[in-house]
């Protein structure tokens, strides 16, 4: 469970990585939700360098969990193709203080945005899930098969299963009025533009910042979430946009595809190697009465490469100096 700069771990290269074509995208209306956040924004940018005519909605326009604004957007934006991405997310932190809020939102927007695409006929919806909708005890790697084997980690179920719910309508619409909509399992995403704010960031880019804080600040000692024994698989951003476009264009099944890099790295590791690329060298204090969630989590990504052709490129070490690297520069001082 090391950091690995080479491609990921769950097999051979036996099926030829795939790029995306600016033929197939050129002059393609696109509806991106969430297309201004941290994924969404790598998304966009990889579909204007195609030649595609991505839309992508303000929040102060457009309330997801709203009927009506659901109808106007369809309306005014008129896609071709739907890449789902909004989201209610956040960390351990934030799933344990708006468990409700999450359940709600998560699936109330994805709910109404596929019926609206099915009465708008839309020819292809991209569902993005979530590596939470896997039971707390799968067994590693993660394959598709095991989404409904148990219940998800406590912290993030509300989320996980909401989420998870619209792979059911998905698979429904497509069985009874044909709609091709697929549903895509990325694992945890990182990089530049990341939501660096303490109350509702991930563990890399919480991390980032607080090493970055706490080697400014001269902190000689910096607390970490949990016994830092329990293992993530992490995944640059640019390389889950690039599987996004690859799935969209290539992939028109019904069932689950998970989208990763292919192994996992403890978070004492992890934390260790954030401290290395940021020059922190005060001690790491992990602390056993917070929670780890989920013990282990490490996908199968043979299905994606089968497929539609995508392999991860950037490695863990490279992906955080470049967020390092981002980071520092974008937050001087």
């Amino acid at each position: 469970m090391t950091p690995s700069d080479g491609p990921e771990a769950s097999g051979p290269p036996t099926h030829p990585e795939r790029e995306s074509s600016p033929e197939f995208w050129a002059g393609r209306r696109v509806l991106v939700t969430g297309g201004g956040g941290f994924l969404g924004s790598h998304l966009v940018e990889r579909l204007q360098s195609l030649g595609a005519e991505p839309f992508v909605p303000r929040r102060v326009d457009f309330d997801l969990t709203r009927q009506a604004d659901v109808e106007r957007l369809y309306a005014e934006s008129r896609p071709e193709v739907v890449m789902h991405l909004a989201a209610e997310v956040g960390g351990i932190g934030a799933n344990r203080a708006s468990p409700g809020r999450f359940f709600y939102a998560n699936a109330m927007m994805g709910v109404m945005m596929i019926e609206e695409a099915r009465r708008a006929g839309v020819g292809k919806f991209v569902q993005v899930g979530t590596v939470c909708a896997y039971p707390k005890y799968t067994r590693v790697p993660f394959r598709e098969e095991d989404l409904w084997t148990g219940y998800p980690e406590e912290t993030n179920a509300p989320y996980g299963i909401a989420k998870k719910a619209l792979l059911v309508q998905l698979q429904a619409y497509r069985q009874q009025y044909g709609m091709n909509g697929i549903y895509l399992l990325p694992t945890n995403l990182y990089g530049p533009r990341d939501n660096f704010d303490p109350a509702t960031s991930h563990v890399i880019p919480a991390l980032v910042r607080r090493m970055v804080e706490a080697r400014r600040d001269g902190v000689a000692e910096l607390p970490v979430w949990g016994t830092g024994n329990a293992s993530r698989e992490f995944l640059y951003v640019d390389d889950a946009a690039r599987a996004l476009l690859l799935a969209a264009e290539h992939y028109d099944g019904a069932e689950p595809v998970n989208v990763g890099i292919g192994n996992e790295i403890r978070i004492g590791d992890l934390a260790g190697l954030i401290a290395q690329l940021v020059g922190y060298e005060g001690r790491l204090a992990f602390d056993p009465t917070q929670p780890d969630g989920q013990p282990r989590r490490s996908l199968d990504t043979r299905r994606a490469r089968e497929l539609f052709g995508f392999r991860a490129r950037v490695g863990m070490r490279e992906g955080l100096r470049r967020t390092v690297d981002w980071y520092v520069g974008s937050h001087p001082g």
